[in-house]
């Protein structure tokens, strides 16, 4: 039944995609010849939704023939996705990793119209990219350089420093994607592709009982004020903790944690559930980003509780879609989550806010326009001159 509802859902999807192009005046993207393009990352995980569920799942139905470049791990398959298995890059583990994934792109973009990669890492194997070459920054890495474990406090304005020269080399031979507006500042050339979701067909209205937070779970990502949310719930009320755990971390016993599962399981889960808890901290890297995981809340018709980022009170407060509590207040989550379990018609009412800012505003169907044309110019064009 769930892979019958998947489908469901992927054809209504590409219908929506392709009508929106046609709309747009792009349908010479869907009958321009296929490409061939390599897609490649060792720092995600391989089922990272921006990278496989919309960029590689749009390039394929656009009648692109993809190979993907990645660690292992994911579980998703499509019979049309060529895979080169390479070892993931994690802490300070990253050599072997590199020099891996250096050989596979050597070979795969030899025969590839563009090369698309996801990590600032891989702007270290540009030369052994053949042809043109795209660089899809999906967050802040200078700022994100101090949320890192295993970088040392005290290397951390050196390795900063080489973070900033690796960037300005790599963007003299990679042309860039940005996830955010506010990383035109930094990369002016770039053209922007946001981060925004698939919809989900027709989402349950929420009901009481569960509350659920998706995605990492990690200190910046309010780990402990999630921990004490779950110590401190009222009886009847579920917190479902859905997505991978930071090494060195856990997650409290009282919490009903999945640990990863794929995307779209993941995101079924979210189905009826009372709200979706986002509470990053105020950190630079969290500052200027769209929390797509209060966009994957809202798409799937789930009330979001959000800590008070510009961002996220940007959408929630236009919207009209949740509730917004201060950064590490475990009291007011908890406030939060009991007056939506108790006031159905709000619930009802925040959901259906939700659903319809992210189906005119936040829909990947907007976003996958500029993707196709970025991807098809660049190869189109060649490699970079300058």
């Amino acid at each position: 039944q769930a892979s019958a509802l998947d489908m469901r859902s992927h054809d209504s999807q590409k219908y929506e995609l392709a009508q929106a192009l046609e709309a747009s005046g792009s349908t010479k993207l869907m009958r321009h010849p296929a490409l061939r393009v390599v897609v490649a990352t060792v720092v995600h995980h391989p089922e990272d939704a921006r990278i496989r569920h919309r960029q590689i799942r749009t390039l394929l139905d656009a009648g692109h023939d993809v190979t993907y470049i990645a660690p292992a791990g994911d579980r998703t398959y499509d019979p049309r996705l060529r895979r080169i298995i390479v070892p993931r890059a994690q802490g300070r583990s990253r050599l072997r990793a590199l020099r891996a994934v250096q050989r596979a792109l050597r070979d795969a973009s030899r025969h590839a119209d563009v090369t698309v990669v996801h990590d600032p890492e891989l702007l270290l194997t540009a030369r052994a990219i053949s042809g043109p070459r795209i660089w899809d920054v999906h967050e802040d890495v200078i700022a994100q350089v101090g949320e890192k474990s295993y970088v040392p406090a005290l290397l951390t304005p050196l390795v900063r420093a080489g973070f900033r020269v690796l960037i300005r080399m790599g963007s003299k031979s990679f042309d860039l994607l940005i996830a955010e507006r506010a990383y035109a500042e930094r990369h002016p050339e770039a053209t922007l592709v946001r981060n925004t979701v698939r919809l989900d067909l027709d989402p349950p209205p929420p009901q009481a009982g569960r509350a659920v937070y998706l995605g990492r779970v990690s200190a910046g990502r309010g780990l402990a004020t999630l921990n004490a949310v779950a110590e401190q719930l009222s009886a009847g009320i579920v917190l479902e903790v859905i997505g991978p755990t930071d090494p060195g971390l856990s997650v409290s016993p009282k919490a009903r944690a999945t640990g990863f599962l794929p995307n779209n399981e993941a995101l079924r889960r979210l189905a009826g559930a009372t709200a979706g808890l986002s509470l990053l901290q105020n950190l630079p890297n969290y500052r200027i980003s769209m929390p797509t995981k209060i966009l994957e809340y809202l798409g799937n018709g789930v009330p979001v509780i959000t800590t008070p980022l510009p961002e996220a009170v940007s959408i929630v407060e236009r919207h009209s879609c949740g509730v917004i509590v201060p950064f590490d207040d475990p009291t007011a989550v908890i406030d939060a989550i009991g007056a939506l379990n108790e006031d159905s018609d709000l619930r009802a009412r925040l959901a259906r806010n939700g659903y319809a800012a992210v189906r005119e505003c936040y829909n990947w169907t907007q976003d996958a326009k500029p993707f196709l044309e970025a991807v098809s110019n660049v190869a189109r064009r060649g490699p970079m001159t300058r």
